[in-house]
């Protein structure tokens, strides 16, 4: 199962986009993934906005692709049931798993409503940083899990 991250602008903090990086080269070890930065709107009018980037990314994302999509009114999941969540996806021999998170002011209903499934994070509010930081290192210790390594502590 080939994994897509797809998210609008650049990870600011350099601190942070370290940290994702290494996430991501661990990852690498278990899946095979791809990230891809889209450019971030620059419009005073947020609606504008919000659209013009559900453009770009409904123009990236292959529509026959399993889109995981972060909300803060997802579905929230332990690791170990996220785990699982991988591990069904690849018995069900999906072929490309895509995970957007959207910019700044958020995301247009329209891509919720392309989302195969709705995942949040936390409850807490985070920074966009903050979340890319914490996909990267659940997918790893999701695979790190599912392949029985002592990560998960």
């Amino acid at each position: 199962m080939h994994l897509q991250l797809l998210w609008v602008g650049k990870t600011k903090d350099r601190r942070i986009a370290e940290l994702i990086s290494d996430y991501l080269q661990r990852l690498s070890k278990y899946a095979k993934y791809e990230l891809k930065q889209l450019r971030e709107v620059k419009a005073t009018d947020k609606r504008k906005v919000i659209e013009a980037e559900a453009d770009l990314i409904l123009d990236t994302i292959d529509l026959s692709s399993y889109k995981v999509v972060l909300d803060e009114n997802g579905q929230q999941f332990t690791s170990e049931q996220f785990a699982a969540t991988l591990e069904k996806l690849q018995i069900r021999s999906v072929r490309e798993l895509v995970f957007v998170v959207g910019g700044h002011f958020g995301l247009s209903e329209r891509i919720r409503e392309q989302a195969d499934l709705l995942w949040s994070l936390s409850s807490l509010t985070l920074t966009h940083d903050m979340a890319r930081l914490l996909l990267a290192e659940q997918l790893y210790r999701g695979y790190t899990i599912l392949n029985g390594h002592p990560y998960q502590k």
